[in-house]
């Protein structure tokens, strides 16, 4: 079964920039599709952007369009945040799914597989 763990998160300033990854526990996520996640206290988690297997296709949350990038190596997926900002924080999570073929969704419903979550906090 495909084990994923999240790092990169941290306290951070407004404005700051931030680099999350993603480790699988197989060779490589190729065959995937993966997607970042994040859940604020008393939020849903919403679906922060995503990437096709073999990279062809990504998508991104309006909210975070031209600041964040998604981007995904052998077997492990990386998220780059930058201009953040104090509504950014929450727990970011990877998930990963093989029954999407050639594309990726936001929607945390069709991810099989799940990391634990890394802390983002942007604060002054």
């Amino acid at each position: 079964q495909l084990q994923l763990v999240e790092s990169g998160g941290g306290l951070v300033q407004p404005g700051g920039s931030l680099r999350l990854s993603c480790a699988a526990s197989e060779f490589t996520l190729d065959y995937y599709a993966i997607g970042w996640f994040r859940q604020a206290p008393g939020k849903e988690r919403e679906g922060v952007s995503c990437i096709s297997s073999r990279g062809g296709r990504t998508q991104y949350a309006d909210s975070v369009k031209g600041r964040f990038t998604i981007s995904r190596a052998k077997n492990t997926l990386y998220l780059q945040l930058n201009s953040l900002k104090p509504e950014d924080t929450g727990t970011y999570y990877c998930a990963a799914d093989r029954r999407l073929i050639g594309l990726c969704v936001l929607s945390r419903r069709d991810y099989e597989y799940w990391g634990q979550g890394t802390q983002v906090t942007v604060s002054s």
